[in-house]
């Protein structure tokens, strides 16, 4: 390569590299839109050790209408149900897992107590629709409509009426059985009730049967929008294939969870300027290529962080993070010190580097591709806390090999036309005797020996 074509490579990737820090760190007003960007860093979503929040430990049974004898089907069914009304409701940093065999466990950032847990998922208890105003929960008999057959419930405006009220989509099954309780509702006192738990049931005007397997609830003590998410929220907590209860909660503190993320950045950013000051003194010139790919990296890190809509940045996470600079500066130390070793055996700097490339690729991909299993083993069988340091430590030593592998070998091979004579200023040194070899098979002089030193051929 040409020194103007790696002088145009370096220009061109200085470029998007700063454009990259910008959109990575910077906030600022989309010009000509009322938008504003907020950079990579600034929308990464927080775990709830970071943002604060509740974090609640519900214990799962089977309920009398489950519509399985398996619990663990059961608790999948409630967990999609939890996470649809969590995300519904403006949630989407929500979690809902699996904790042991029985239990579930939902965190919710930005929340402060248990009641507002309760108000956002509901109390949990069963749900029937039939026309029998004296209807038993506990011994449900007769046609009725429960809550696993209802797909989905959100509120909704018919601008017909004007008036607010509750879209209930049912399943097939519910389809059919809604279609009847309809019919016989019309034809008797035209009316349906809806039993949640052991409270009073709801009453609805039904005035003719209905086949679509979808209806709107409306009027009554709906009244508004929020009255009518509050009528949603009865529904959909009836719909709940396992019985509910609250066993632990726990309040994160925002104060505690901003502090926590504020002195994660400064240990990492401490920790990153230390680390590319030791590679600049140990390794020279080749030490700054290492420290620019390291700045990809990051750019990449904080890009894909925001990106990938299921990561969640939490305490560990941060540790996973670091850890992953740790091993992209390792693989890095790996190859300069085969470099300086082919160097140092008597080959020029440009076979010098080309050898310890190859030298050094195995020894990397090998012990980057035992702690991406390691990784993925600990995201299948880790607790919630696990899952978000594997997570981060899987894309972290995906970045860092190609930030080794790819990044820092392109920006070597960019340098080499600027270094081809200069091994002092990439720090690579030779012995005596390494030296006088080298001048021999090379036949040439050694042009890093000061004219006044007398130079022995032979």
């Amino acid at each position: 390569m040409t020194k103007k074509k790696a002088r145009i490579g370096f220009i061109i990737l200085g470029i998007f590299t700063i454009i990259g820090i910008i959109l990575s760190v910077c906030s600022f007003n989309i010009p000509f839109t009322y938008s504003r960007y907020n950079g990579f860093a600034n929308s990464i979503s927080l775990g709830l050790d970071l943002s604060g929040g509740i974090s609640a430990v519900y214990d799962c049974s089977l309920s009398d209408d489950s519509g399985t004898g398996d619990l663990s089907s059961a608790i999948d069914a409630t967990i999609t149900r939890l996470e649809g009304i969590l995300y519904g409701e403006g949630f989407s940093e929500a979690t809902v897992t699996r904790q042991d065999s029985s239990k579930i466990r939902v965190e919710v950032p930005n929340l402060s107590d248990s009641e507002e847990l309760f108000d956002l998922i509901g109390k949990p208890a069963s749900l029937y629709i039939s026309t029998n105003s004296s209807f038993d929960v506990n011994e449900p008999a007769g046609d009725y409509v429960s809550g696993k057959n209802i797909k989905d419930v959100y509120v909704s405006y018919n601008n017909e009426n004007s008036n607010y009220g509750v879209v209930l989509n049912f399943d097939e099954t519910g389809t059919s059985l809604f279609s009847k309780i309809t019919e016989e509702a019309s034809n008797g006192d035209k009316t349906l009730y809806i039993n949640i738990g052991d409270d009073e049931p709801l009453q609805v005007t039904c005035e003719e049967k209905m086949t679509q397997g979808t209806t709107f609830v409306y009027g009554g003590s709906i009244q508004d929008y929020e009255s009518a998410k509050e009528y949603a929220m009865m529904i959909m907590s009836g719909t709940f294939s396992a019985n509910l209860e609250m066993v632990e909660c726990t309040v994160v503190s925002a104060t505690l969870g901003k502090n926590a993320l504020l002195y994660g950045i400064i240990a990492g950013g401490v920790a990153l300027l230390l680390v590319m000051g030791i590679m600049w003194w140990r390794y020279g010139r080749l030490g700054l290529l290492a420290n620019f790919s390291l700045i990809i990296y990051m750019i990449l890190m904080l890009f894909f962080l925001q990106a990938i809509p299921f990561i969640q940045l939490t305490l560990p996470g941060i540790a996973g993070i670091i850890l992953s600079i740790g091993m992209a500066v390792d693989g890095n130390v790996i190859i300069f010190e085969r470099i300086k070793e082919e160097y140092a055996s008597g080959k020029k700097i440009h076979l010098a580097v080309k050898g310890g490339f190859s030298k050094a690729f195995w020894p990397i991909f090998d012990s980057n591709i035992t702690t991406i299993i390691t990784s993925i083993i600990l995201y299948i069988l880790g607790t919630a806390s696990i899952k978000g340091f594997a997570l981060t430590l899987l894309l972290g030593i995906i970045l860092s090999m190609f930030s080794t592998l790819v990044m820092t070998r392109i920006l070597v091979k960019w340098a080499l036309p600027f270094n081809a004579n200069k091994p002092n200023k990439l720090k690579l040194k030779r012995s005596k005797k390494d030296k006088d070899v080298a001048i021999i098979e090379e036949g040439g002089e050694d042009k890093n020996v000061p004219e006044n030193e007398i130079v022995v051929e032979g």
